[in-house]
């Protein structure tokens, strides 16, 4: 489990590209003095597992699914990756619960200023609509984001001069793809109410289903 607050940005040093998966080799621009063999790493926001380590590298395995699912099967060496450690018991929850799951892709439609932020809009798929709200959490490249504005297929967000310096974000341009995890609250409550709402359970097919009427209805 993350928090959407990035520890740092590192760098793919090497890939290992064997069929449909890769092993990354990742240089963070922090000291990661302490890196445990096993131990869970967000990597733009896909968890990923640490296999081998040293002072100032670690590496990882990204299976054809989490390639398919995200952007990580389009990295080169020397291209810039944000990384977030997993959340520890007693951590301060400062963004909102990130599971590293990437549920699909979004695109960047525009980028204009706002004052000394920067405004992104960005385009996703109509499914995943009925989890994106106004003022509500998103993840996108493994950074928790206010959603500023949204409708079913595309949300806004601001993004802080500091959050634009410390990770990726610098970087995207009107068509880069990023990752992007819904609120995973929102994931279980549709799980929960399928049965009643003629939805399929798991990942949404039509995200025509779960209506703010249907819940009133149900007593939600």
């Amino acid at each position: 489990m993350f928090t959407g607050l990035i520890l740092g940005v590192g760098t793919v040093s090497a890939l290992d590209k064997k069929g449909d998966e890769s092993r990354l080799r990742i240089r963070p621009h922090f000291s990661l003095t302490d890196c445990e063999y096993g131990e869970s790493i967000a990597v733009n926001g896909v968890c990923l597992t640490v296999e081998t380590f040293g002072r100032d590298w670690f590496t990882v395995y990204a299976s054809a699914e989490t390639l398919r699912r995200s952007n990580l099967g389009g990295l080169r060496p020397g291209d810039a990756v944000n990384l977030e450690r997993a959340l520890a018991v007693g951590d301060r929850l400062g963004g909102h619960l990130v599971s590293g799951h990437v549920d699909c892709l979004a695109r960047i439609e525009q980028i204009t200023a706002a004052g000394q932020s920067t405004a992104y809009t960005l385009g996703f798929p109509k499914q995943w609509g009925p989890f994106v709200v106004d003022k509500g959490s998103v993840c996108l490249d493994g950074i928790s984001l206010t959603v500023n504005a949204c409708t079913p297929t595309t949300l806004a967000v601001n993004i802080i001069p500091t959050t634009r310096k410390e990770t990726t974000i610098a970087s995207w341009q009107v068509g880069s793809q990023v990752n992007m995890e819904v609120d995973i609250i929102g994931k279980y409550v549709q799980k929960m109410v399928a049965p009643w709402s003629g939805e399929p359970a798991g990942e949404p097919e039509t995200g025509q289903g779960l209506t703010l009427d249907f819940l009133r209805e149900h007593g939600f």
